[in-house]
């Protein structure tokens, strides 16, 4: 049993190859694969591409006649407004943290961590949703066909949770399957899509008299075209559903292969790679969103758009089947369900990339949570049970969908906007500006008229923030420092006391840096710690930095100050980095080092709230605690003497 435990641990964590602060899965530094950018973009395409099978009917609903129009203006924004923004988004954050990295850097202290947390609850509110919203359209295909077994009516949540099941087993397996699966479902789908375009719009030239129905009617119901703009403009937000994957697109940046001259500060090729997806998919899309739009239209009579119509979310497998027949339409339909299904792979990538990259890092998530396949079981749980509160109904979920969607890409305008403001591009600033105010607009007209979605985005933040907080807690006495490393200077002090067989260090919270201030510190140490007169003595200083953060990497610098040898560190939590540096003094040394400290003055409750808050507080007894913590055998753990 041991064996298969232990086995067990190994498969569930592979890639978490290093406890403190490991690069691994599909957000690693340097995956184990990367892949050319157009078969990243199929990852990324299941997602964005797999709205032709519900977006003309979406589009068809809510301007009816005036849906061509309406869908040239999400055209517009797509390539004049989302597209630019996630270009320069992967220009800047090619790391894969996407565009809240870039707010990130916006906020310091607490305020920017929140602010991450809660941009992190909407963009789980988008790929959760995804993955649930998908699987269950692809089930309301399946049970649509006319082929399909009389069972399956009225089993909507067992088939949805079966392919959300199918999904998490798929990434369970591998990240290089994920992405052959892509590739193979979306050349398969818009191959038969160009197939039912043509075939539509041979029929349109057929029958031209449907354009000129159309357009009567058009006229009768709006024949003032400031009104058809206004109708397509209003209606707008509704038709958001089809701007979904380009968070995902520079989410994945980290798969795409660059060029053998690529370095970590600037992987040229890579980058290069992320602008070519970005801008095929949408000129893919866009080609697509705009034919579909038109025969739809023009082919379908608009009672079919509507609740309990044929063509009711499902407008070109409608198409399929009336122009191609049922053999070809129940082709179409497997298709359809099939990457409907696997538009959650999309979104599950998206999880995978950006979750380890926050979370871990801010000491708000287990250390597990590095690993890819622990985070495939949460986030397949987490499915299963939107997909049991939302009874796997589409509809339901449409709200909280576009809700994550808009305020990702409107966050991210916003950034890019900042950034090109504090580079003095004047153009850009204004151009960039422009567009992060019709995003805006796009979401508060969403929220308004579909309060649920930020209702359920709400709870997601609730979450997140609840794990966040209760995961910090538990990770306060877990050693934060990545990486230690003493300049020339403080390795020689170290060293030279070691060659005397003692290394015994005073922790001295830093004041105004006088000799006075010394003199007296090492005079009360050595008189109540009884410290022996000749013996010596090295100053261990942690002067602050940012208390929210949680890993860090530690640089120790010697200095002489007015005759007492000195070690500074810049930390934003004392006694962990204390504890991280006495550890790698000990280590480089081959002594045990002893440290030194005075009681905190003050309430110990409260000293630990501090601590927990500001990182200080009650220092020793911590340290101590970290210490004992991270180092089981007391003979190699160094000494805390406190008084």
């Amino acid at each position: 049993m041991a064996i298969t435990t232990a086995g067990f641990r190994t498969w569930i964590l592979k890639g978490l190859v290093d406890p403190r602060g490991a690069h691994l899965g599909p957000h690693a530094e340097t995956p184990e694969k990367t892949h050319s950018w157009w078969r990243v973009m199929c990852l990324t395409g299941v997602d964005y591409f797999s709205t032709l099978g519900y977006q003309p009917a979406i589009a068809a609903l809510a301007a009816g006649l005036v849906s061509p129009f309406a869908t040239i203006v999400l055209v517009a924004l797509t390539l004049l407004g989302a597209l630019p923004v996630y270009r320069r988004v992967a220009r800047e954050s090619f790391k894969g943290s996407g565009s809240i990295q870039m707010l990130e850097k916006l906020l310091p202290w607490w305020a920017g961590k929140l602010f991450v947390l809660v941009l992190l609850g909407f963009a789980a509110t988008d790929f959760m949703i995804t993955i649930t919203l998908s699987a269950a359209d692809a089930s309301a295909h399946a049970i649509e066909n006319p082929f399909a077994p009389a069972w399956f009516h009225g089993n909507e949540i067992g088939i949805t949770l079966v392919l959300v099941a199918l999904l998490g087993a798929v990434f369970l397996r591998g990240f290089r399957e994920a992405i052959g699966i892509a590739v193979a479902l979306v050349a398969v789908y818009l191959a038969l899509n160009v197939v039912v375009m043509i075939v539509s719009i041979g029929q349109v030239f057929t029958h031209p008299v449907v354009v000129s129905d159309w357009w009567s009617a058009l006229n009768t119901q709006h024949g003032n075209p400031l009104v058809v703009v206004g109708i397509a403009l209003i209606v707008f937000p509704k038709l958001a559903l089809g701007l979904s994957g380009f968070e995902t697109g520079v989410a994945v940046m980290p798969q795409i292969s660059g060029d053998a001259t690529d370095t970590p500060q600037m992987p040229t090729g890579r980058i290069r790679g992320a602008h070519r997806l970005l801008t095929t998919a949408a000129l893919i899309m866009s080609a697509f969103l705009i034919t579909s739009s038109l025969v739809t239209t023009f082919l379908i009579p608009q009672k079919q758009f509507q609740p309990g119509g044929s063509a009711n979310g499902r407008a070109l497998a409608y198409l399929a089947h009336e122009y191609l027949g049922p053999v070809f339409g129940t082709i179409y339909d497997i298709s359809t369900i099939c990457i409907l299904w696997f538009a959650g792979a999309s979104a599950m990538a998206g999880l995978l990339n950006l979750v380890p990259r926050y979370l871990p890092r801010y000491g708000m998530a287990p250390n597990w949570a590095r690993a890819v396949r622990p985070l495939v079981l949460v986030f397949t749980a987490i499915a299963f049970l939107v997909t049991i509160v939302f009874k796997a109904n589409v509809d339901a979920q449409g709200g909280a969908y576009a809700t994550g969607v808009l305020v990702l890409i409107t966050s991210a305008s916003v950034a890019v906007t900042l950034s090109a403001l504090h580079k003095k591009q004047r153009k850009r600033t204004v151009g960039f500006a422009v567009v992060s105010v019709v995003f805006l607009y796009t979401t508060v007209v969403n929220i308004i008229e579909r309060p649920d979605g930020l209702r359920i985005a709400t709870l997601f933040i609730i979450g997140i923030l609840v794990i966040s907080i209760v995961s910090r807690v538990q990770r306060s006495l877990q050693l934060r420092a990545t990486s230690v490393e003493l300049d020339e200077t403080a390795l020689a002090f170290v060293m030279a006391d070691a060659e005397h067989g003692n290394i015994r260090i005073i922790a001295n919270e830093p004041d105004d840096g006088t000799a006075k201030e010394y003199r007296e510190k090492n005079t009360d140490e050595r008189r109540f710690s009884h410290i022996p007169q000749r013996a010596r003595t090295i100053f261990l200083e942690v002067h602050p930095s940012d208390s929210s953060d949680f890993e860090e990497d530690l640089v120790v610098r010697g200095v002489e100050m007015h005759g007492y040898r000195v070690l500074k560190v810049e930390s934003g939590n004392v006694p962990n980095t204390l504890a991280a540096v006495l550890l790698e003094i000990r280590d480089l040394a081959g002594i045990v080092p002893d440290i030194y400290f005075e009681w905190t003055q003050g309430n110990p409750i409260s000293n630990m709230f501090k601590f927990l808050v500001t990182g200080t507080g009650e220092v020793a007894p911590v340290t101590r605690e970290v210490l004992r913590e991270c180092e089981k055998d007391a003979k190699r753990r160094p000494l805390v003497h406190v008084s």
